[in-house]
């Protein structure tokens, strides 16, 4: 299965993975599965951290590479995909995390209560 994860599933493997649930701390550890960081996580991480919302004293991508996580890209048919999206939630990288598992056709990893509006299959 692959996994794309939200930015704060991100964080807390980063900081405190007892957040995780059993259930999620083994499906982010299976070697079955592959599991995706998105682009447009990173750029939310960097967003915040320019307008001082957070702290972000770690360099993401290398963290992920350490984390074998592959991160995906943002591609036009992403974009194109938010036209469609229903506006169930107005969080702009929330929004297009969504689009980019449902056009990869991806669990999507998330505690915000707003992903289940959406045609995507939930961890």
């Amino acid at each position: 299965m692959k996994i794309l994860i939200d930015t704060h599933i991100f964080l807390w493997l980063l900081s405190c993975p007892e957040k995780l649930t059993e259930k999620r701390r083994y499906e982010l550890e299976s070697p079955s599965n592959e599991v995706l960081l998105s682009a447009m996580s990173i750029a939310e991480l960097m967003v915040k951290s320019g307008i001082g919302k957070i702290k972000i004293e770690f360099d993401p991508i290398e963290m992920a590479e350490k984390m074998r996580l592959d991160i995906l890209d943002f591609s036009g048919a992403h974009a194109m995909a938010l036209g469609d999206l229903p506006l169930h939630h107005k969080d702009p990288f929330d929004r297009m995390i969504i689009a980019q598992a449902i056009c990869n056709k991806l669990s999507l990893m998330s505690d915000d209560s707003k992903f289940s509006n959406y045609n995507c299959k939930l961890i």
